[in-house]
């Protein structure tokens, strides 16, 4: 085995010194406000340099790990630049007066107690909850089936496929522009009605669910796809030759077999339900009235992701938005992780 060498090991030294330098220095900068030039430069040959300083560290022992943190230093990076620190900034903003550009007192826990005497903050909790029930049911039922005709031995099944899917390549805020005209011209219409179903609340309600699932069902129908594909060819046949019934070779063979992929497509659609944000902006953008909790609302249909929303960018209210935030944060949390266990435990139930 090689004994490093000393050259490079104070070569490797001496550029993680400067690159850590350089890295200060630029980021000082940056926060001191100075006027000072290629700022962005000396930060990019910092993080060269604290690159090249471990990629050249003449260690025999240890240098394969580090070239695993190199390589995944970007990825590790890119999520705790998006994800990670401005989740832990958004829960310390949430204790403050933040208004998106500075912080000038701390208020404690005074936007969260002010959120639970919001009337129309604890419909969109309500409501949201109610949509989420109404999609993990429909969804998966919708897409199952789907799921069932594009594995039959009909003709064409490239093209249903496609077709099914199609509609989750659309864009929300397209589709939820599309379906307004729909609802709008096309159904009433049909109807022969003056009024639209985004009119009121309850009908808004059911347009919303209705989009949805003509969005969402077609992607989670190529994952049960999958799933029903894994299921051996030999059990079906010896169901078959057993005499079992269609209905009996689904519910006692192909569902139970693809339990592990109806834990994946209901936990997919309760998060997605739960997030569910640019088809309600587009479509009826929360309006719509409703009788509750002693007061009159005007957002009938709007979400929980559209309420921060609202709170935060239209109203201003961002430390109020951000607290909001962090409350979505944990309920979707606590809800999906009760969902995966409660499936996990239908598994092995069944």
């Amino acid at each position: 085995m090689k004994t490093p060498s000393a050259s490079k090991q104070i070569m490797s030294i001496l550029f993680l010194i400067a690159g850590v330098a350089l890295l200060v220095w630029s980021l000082a900068m940056d926060i001191m406000g100075s006027g000072v030039p290629f700022r962005g430069a000396t930060l990019v040959l910092g993080a060269v340099g604290i690159i090249a300083g471990l990629y050249f560290y003449p260690t025999v022992k240890h240098h394969r790990t580090i070239i695993n943190i190199i390589f995944l230093f970007p990825l590790l990076f890119a999520f705790a630049v998006t994800v990670i620190i401005p989740l832990i900034l958004g829960i310390g903003y949430s204790f403050t007066d933040w208004d998106g550009i500075r912080v000038r007192n701390a208020v404690g826990v005074a936007n969260y107690t002010r959120m639970f005497t919001q009337a129309s903050f604890l419909w969109s909790i309500f409501i949201t909850f109610l949509f989420v029930v109404f999609n993990m049911i429909l969804v998966n039922l919708v897409a199952f089936l789907l799921a069932l005709l594009c594995t039959s031995r009909i003709k064409g099944l490239g093209f249903f496929r496609a077709a099914y899917f199609l509609p989750n390549l659309i864009g929300g805020i397209v589709l939820g522009y599309i379906w307004n005209f729909i609802f709008s011209n096309v159904v009433t219409e049909i109807l022969k009605t003056q009024y639209s179903m985004l009119a009121d609340t309850k009908t808004a309600f059911i347009a919303i669910i209705i989009v949805y699932i003509w969005q969402y069902a077609g992607y989670i129908m190529l994952i049960y796809i999958t799933g029903l594909n894994t299921i051996p060819g030999d059990v079906l046949e010896a169901s078959a030759i057993d005499g079992a019934k269609p209905l009996q070779t689904l519910f006692e063979i192909k569902i139970p077999m693809i339990a592990p992929t109806i834990t994946i497509c209901t936990f997919l659609t309760l998060t997605s339900a739960f997030k569910q944000f640019d088809v309600n902006l587009a479509l009826t953008n929360g309006t719509g009235s409703v009788d509750i909790f002693d007061n009159y609302l005007t957002n009938g249909t709007e979400m929980l992701a559209l309420n921060i929303y609202n709170t935060a960018v239209i109203k201003n209210e961002y430390a109020f938005g951000e607290a909001k935030a962090v409350l979505f944060f944990i309920i979707l949390a606590c809800v999906s992780i009760l969902q995966v266990r409660i499936s996990n435990k239908k598994e092995v139930e069944l």
